[in-house]
């Protein structure tokens, strides 16, 4: 017995140390990444990027091109291009997927509550958590996107006005208009325009990656007004106007949701609280009189 036990220690021992050596050898042949002109990562995804791109590395050739590039397509409406590329978010969802499965496992196998479909449905929750990441990114993106874009539109039109063509009101707009995603992404047109698109090519880029339908209706009121030859002062002061009656109307929307959502919250946390602070002294006043 005690010579098979050393033999079990023993190979044990080797397999573990064979494992190890060639996940390091693994390890050793990804690439570092130069991540200079790239988006600083978030501290939560910060801490499992190493093992996103070993699996990216090494699995990059099982994804296929559809899954590519759906991936892509998702990543360029989201703003997360220069964040990671469509192999890294897919190796991303996969090493959620394994994370979630083991962790959710071992809880539960812990509380005494394991069940065989219990990893599935962990795992299958890991591997959709990026996407409803991404969603989030996505609204967050749009909600900045039609923020700024009256006031871009206002720097567009003064600059138009004052005999400056599309190009150069972009220019201008770029250097007076506020930090953010508009921002970037109107720099991105310039880049293009500078690069030798022409100018429709480079707005349609635009709308390409935004798809956001106030970015259509101006991008689609620009092009016709060249194409048609009518004023383009006048076209975006009109999509001015209407970026800011829209964003009024959001606002008052907003505002006339808020005692909707306000009841959950009541019926769960305040009335309760309001009911046992009036009642406290009610039924002290009946314990005292011997009536409870």
């Amino acid at each position: 017995m005690l010579l098979i036990s050393i033999i079990a220690g023993t190979g044990t021992t080797l397999a573990a140390y064979l494992l190890l050596r060639s996940l390091g050898h693994l390890g050793s042949d990804v690439p570092n990444e130069d991540r200079t002109w790239l988006d600083p990562l978030p501290p939560l995804l910060r801490l499992i990027w190493p093992l996103v791109n070993f699996v990216a590395h090494h699995a990059e050739r099982y994804f296929s091109a559809a899954l590519v590039q759906r991936t892509e397509s998702l990543l360029r409406v989201t703003s997360l291009t220069f964040l990671m590329s469509a192999q890294q978010f897919i190796a991303m969802s996969w090493v959620c997927a394994c994370a979630a499965a083991f962790g959710g496992s071992v809880i539960t196998a812990a509380t005494g509550l394991f069940q065989w479909w219990m990893p599935a449905c962990f795992a299958l929750f890991g591997y959709g958590y990026p996407h409803l990441w991404t969603r989030r990114v996505r609204q967050q993106h749009i909600a900045k996107i039609q923020r700024h874009l009256p006031i871009y539109l206002d720097f567009l039109t003064i600059a138009v006005e004052a005999g400056l063509n599309i190009n150069g009101a972009l220019q201008k707009a770029v250097e007076k208009g506020p930090d953010g995603a508009l921002r970037r992404e109107l720099e991105h047109v310039l880049r293009d325009l500078k690069s030798g698109l022409n100018r429709t090519e480079a707005l349609r880029r635009f709308d390409e990656r935004q798809r956001i339908k106030e970015v259509s209706n101006l991008v689609g009121a620009i092009l016709q007004a060249e194409r048609m030859g009518s004023g383009l002062a006048r076209t975006l002061r009109f999509q001015s106007e209407q970026r800011r009656a829209e964003r009024f109307q959001r606002a008052e929307k907003q505002a006339m949701e808020a005692p909707v959502k306000l009841v959950f919250p009541l019926l769960i946390f305040i009335f309760p609280v309001t009911f046992i602070v009036l009642g406290f002294p009610i039924v002290m006043k009946f314990v005292q009189e011997g009536l409870l």
